[in-house]
């Protein structure tokens, strides 16, 4: 990770939520990779129940958990996790939503999706962003294993679980998001998805 000040510079935060639909409407959250806490304290302030912030390094939860305790937030659980091994560590069916932001980049994304899937309720969200596919980002992985929004669309799709829910976002300055939605399925039929204009 870079410097948080600087890293925190390379997202409209308020903008991204606004866009993702993230209101006060929304009651539990889980995050994986909350990094810093860059979105979890603003998530915790609009939501009407608790984000769990996720992180595999230990430094990381520590400040996550530090800045929620020094905005005076009673709603943050952190947690130090890898969850390609061990998965989110939240029931089935409990999340309003689920917030994969620069994840899917890494080790197994098709499961990191199905995962995010199964801790949401059906008809909950899986939100994800990621870095543009442009070279002229001031950060974000290697472009040979940087994915586009086809890709991550795709990747829903072989878990199974997620139909995309609306248009591909911008998000800038950087980056695009794609919001999921977890399947209803009845009686083996999906239920058609409501497209967002």
């Amino acid at each position: 990770m870079p410097d948080e000040a600087y890293w925190e510079t390379l997202f409209d935060v308020e903008l991204i939520l606004d866009r993702l639909g993230i209101d006060g409407l929304v009651h539990n959250v889980v995050e994986v990779g909350s990094g810093y806490g860059t979105f979890t304290v603003a998530v915790a302030r609009r939501i009407s129940g608790c984000i769990e912030a996720v992180d595999i390094d230990p430094a990381m939860v520590e400040r996550t958990r530090r800045r929620a305790a020094e905005a005076g937030l009673m709603n943050v659980v952190c947690r130090e996790r890898d969850i390609v091994i061990e998965g989110l560590g939240v029931p089935s069916d409990s999340q309003d939503a689920c917030l994969l932001f620069n994840i899917l980049h890494g080790e197994n994304p098709i499961g990191i999706l199905a995962e995010a899937a199964r801790s949401v309720r059906p008809n909950g969200f899986v939100h994800v962003i990621h870095w543009r596919y442009d070279p002229s980002t001031p950060r974000g992985p290697s472009m040979d294993i940087r994915p586009r929004p086809e890709q991550i669309m795709a990747w829903a799709r072989e878990s199974n679980m997620l139909e995309p829910y609306g248009t591909v976002l911008d998000l800038p300055p950087w980056h695009y998001g794609i919001r999921f939605r977890r399947r209803q399925d009845k009686h083996g039929i999906n239920e058609p998805v409501r497209n967002e204009t």
